[in-house]
């Protein structure tokens, strides 16, 4: 007779939502519509910047300084003589940057940290949980910039003190799935067949919660490029003359009655980009929840 493997006795949930439903979903519900395609239009321009910027981002021309739209420049020139549509265009590489980096990482760490927490629970959810709550307990942008300021400017450091608050709350939203998920007769069924602690945790828990946390993402990375310009914005993160939304946004506030489309631009850019990431984000959670998804629902 042969023998019965582990493999073969562990029965796993299946998730109901297969990608091909989720697609449709989303294609579905308009807002996340516009929001991928402003999404795919934010990625296109931070890929192809060097194609599609008009000119060199960082080449000044003090004769034409503070210009308006013209045919040369279609935004206008920033204070050093700098093509504005070409800066704005390049900006995108460093809000797109921060924003996926940070959210990969708060991810990466607070799923780990949050499925151990909901899992073992005792004294590993009680530390854990207690070190959440001493991040949670600042003021998210107060928190990044205290971080941002000791750790010093640079792209590097506003993606550390970014990621470094972002991965509390995506701990404490996969700890709550998986004191749920943690109790399905699938994991026990998995424990009676000798499957170990972390197969269980990260081949069958893991998988059936992780569904917040693809719409969790989506927001982190809407939130993390809001955060970086916020911090671009008061002089922490990316360092002149590297071009930044959030700093365009700050020189060219200052010169607002002469050349709105200074800080008019780069301030719209930012809006787009976090509304579609949250426009995304919506779109996902009613394409995730089968009770929304089997309505058919659409904004």
């Amino acid at each position: 007779m042969a023998a019965v493997t582990t493999e073969e006795f562990e029965p796993r949930r299946k998730s109901n939502v297969g990608f091909l439903a989720i697609v449709r979903t989303l294609f579905k519900h308009r807002l996340s519509l516009v929001g991928i395609v402003i999404i795919v239009f934010m990625f296109s321009l931070a890929i192809f910047a060097p194609v599609l910027a008009p000119y060199d981002p960082l080449e000044q021309d003090l004769d034409n300084v503070l210009k308006g739209p013209s045919i040369k420049h279609w935004l206008g020139t920033d204070d050093l003589g700098r093509d504005l549509l070409s800066r704005v265009i390049y900006g995108a590489q460093v809000s797109m940057t921060v924003g996926v980096a940070c959210t990969v990482f708060s991810l990466i760490v607070g799923t780990f940290l949050g499925l151990l927490a909901g899992f073992k629970g005792g004294k590993t959810d009680q530390i854990i949980m207690r070190l959440v709550d001493m991040v949670m307990i600042f003021p998210g942008f107060i928190f990044i910039l205290i971080l941002a300021a000791a750790l010093g400017p640079g792209m590097i450091n506003i993606i550390i003190a970014i990621s470094l608050f972002g991965w509390a709350g995506a701990a404490r939203i996969i700890r709550g799935n998986v004191l749920s998920t943690r109790e399905e007769p699938y994991v026990d069924a998995a424990r009676a067949a000798g499957a170990s602690q972390w197969r269980i945790m990260f081949k069958h828990v893991l998988p059936n919660s992780a569904a917040p946390m693809i719409v969790a993402a989506a927001l982190g990375i809407g939130g993390a490029v809001g955060m970086e310009a916020g911090a671009a914005f008061l002089g922490i993160g990316v360092q002149p003359p590297t071009p930044s939304w959030g700093r365009e946004l700050r020189i060219g506030y200052t010169y607002l009655a002469t050349v709105p489309l200074f800080s008019i631009a780069p301030g719209m850019l930012i809006t787009l980009a976090i509304l579609a990431f949250t426009f995304l984000a919506d779109g996902l959670r009613d394409a995730l929840d089968p009770r929304i998804r089997g309505e058919g629902k659409k904004m």
